[in-house]
């Protein structure tokens, strides 16, 4: 299906239906995304107030043949907010959209709009006694249309889930600029398909997320953080068993961090403090969420034990205040900008199914060492089987001497992600930088009914094209 710009003719259209304001000219912030591997480009830069105005704007679009790029807070790491080829499109910022329309303790649901940055959602909801546990780096500009339309994972995921999980219903816009009027605070509603988890994860290809019924939990009365040595991946697994044999589901984030992603830390931000005097080859941070009239401190310091008993751990810290707290989970949190640093040839956020870490971890090596001598920092969130795979350069060498065996690295870890049945995509997405792999390693049956699903709810292809599945 052909694509027109968004042309001077199509936004002078919109002007004389839209309120004063609404129109911008492209900023160039909103054609950048954080690891500049694209470029984007639009027509007309678009912020409306409301769903009404989000409906008009998309209803035109459709009727002209227009593309929309919707944009949250630009936090891809996979360039679905930008859209570097083709017509010039209609960028969609939802940032004017930022209200916290209403809050409900007693049901443990709060609804925002789409707009809303992460921090601020988390913020409301604590100023009701209450968590929105999802949690990740870029909270404080990330938003959550965004958030839900990658159904981003984070930190909390072992024992809250991901965005889909925390999400009871929808207000959202479809490629037709019809309003679905979704906002559900039910936990029950078995009335037909799920259009909700539909748009989840879509990435803005089959609608506009507005607004979101949010999941709220208790917050808990203590927290508890421990970093704990282990010798090897599949000791710390058997570390997480035992961790929830003890604290049950209080297990609230179980985080493998690897001896080279330490070195980076001391290599490239040496202020950030960290708790061993010699780095260890592999450690464990784990965070408690206890109830009231339990220790944490005295909880990780039973489950050190038992783990020390059972040849599991070798040494250990455990956080006896909050500031103790933030400087273990600053390790932790540090990692990823120590790796911008330092320059990877290729990064990859991969899954596995848990008990197969170890071996899927011994055999990358084999593999890597194949394509050459390169270093490789493997971290990330254990306790979901999400790990964060990077593959750097030699010391003293940088990644640009090393671009041209960006794709040989990529496509040899994720051919082995997929024979482990993993996913070459465990929470960034897809976007545009992975349509290749979602095609290479993607079901068959299932692409097929993508396409059928897409076709069918956006038959004219304006609902940012070229993310998710491939254009043309």
């Amino acid at each position: 299906m052909m694509l027109n710009p968004a042309d001077t003719a199509f936004a002078n259209h919109l002007s004389n239906l839209l309120p004063e304001g609404v129109l911008r000219p492209p900023e160039p912030r909103y054609l950048e995304e954080p690891r500049g591997r694209y470029q984007g480009q639009a027509g007309v830069l678009a912020l409306p107030q409301t769903v009404e105005q989000v409906s008009r704007l998309i209803r035109e679009a459709n009727a002209a043949r227009v593309p929309v790029v919707p944009y949250g807070g630009g936090t891809s790491l996979v360039g679905g907010q930008v859209m570097p080829d083709g017509p010039a499109p209609l960028v969609l910022s939802l940032e004017r959209m930022k209200a916290i329309r209403s809050v409900h303790p007693q049901e443990n649901v709060l609804i925002a709009e789409a707009g809303a940055i992460l921090a601020d959602v988390q913020a409301a909801a604590e100023g009701a006694g209450r968590l929105f546990p999802l949690s990740l780096a870029a909270e404080g500009s990330a938003r959550i249309g965004g958030n839900l339309s990658t159904n981003a994972g984070g930190v909390n995921v072992l024992r809250y889930g991901n965005a889909r999980d925390l999400c009871l219903g929808l207000e959202a816009v479809l490629p037709s600029g019809d309003i679905w009027h979704g906002l559900s605070r039910l936990r029950k509603d078995n009335t037909g398909y799920d259009l909700k988890n539909l748009l989840i994860g879509a990435e803005g290809t089959l609608g506009v997320i507005t607004a979101a019924a949010l999941k709220l939990s208790p917050i808990p009365v203590t927290q508890g953080t421990a970093l704990f040595t282990v010798k090897d991946p599949a000791a710390a697994i058997a570390l997480l068993a035992l961790a929830r044999d003890h604290a049950g589901e209080t297990v609230s984030a179980f985080e493998l961090i690897h001896w080279q992603g330490l070195a980076f830390l001391a290599e490239a931000l040496p202020e950030v403090r960290q708790p061993f005097d010699e780095a260890p080859e592999w450690c464990v941070l784990i965070e408690l969420g206890l109830p009231q009239g339990v220790v944490a401190e005295d909880t990780l310091a039973e489950l050190f034990e038992a783990a020390e008993a059972a040849g599991l751990v070798t040494d250990g810290v455990i956080a006896q205040s909050g500031s103790q707290r933030q400087a273990l989970w600053a390790v932790r949190e540090n990692i990823p900008l120590a790796n911008k640093a330092i320059g990877s040839v290729s990064s990859h956020d991969i899954s596995v199914p848990i008990s197969d870490i170890p071996a899927f971890i011994e055999r990358g090596r084999e593999v890597v060492a194949g394509l050459g001598d390169f270093r490789i920092n493997c971290f990330g969130h254990l306790g979901d089987g999400n790990l964060h795979y990077n593959v750097f350069p030699p010391k003293g060498q940088s990644r640009d001497q090393f671009r041209h065996m960006r794709e040989a690295v990529k496509t040899a870890v994720h051919d082995l992600v997929h024979a482990f049945g993993g996913s070459f995509s465990a929470e960034h997405g897809v976007g545009r930088m992975k349509t290749g792999d979602l095609e290479r390693y993607g079901d068959p049956v299932k692409l097929a009914a993508m396409r059928a699903i897409k076709q069918a709810l956006d038959p004219n292809g304006i609902m940012n094209p070229g993310a998710v599945l491939k254009t043309g």
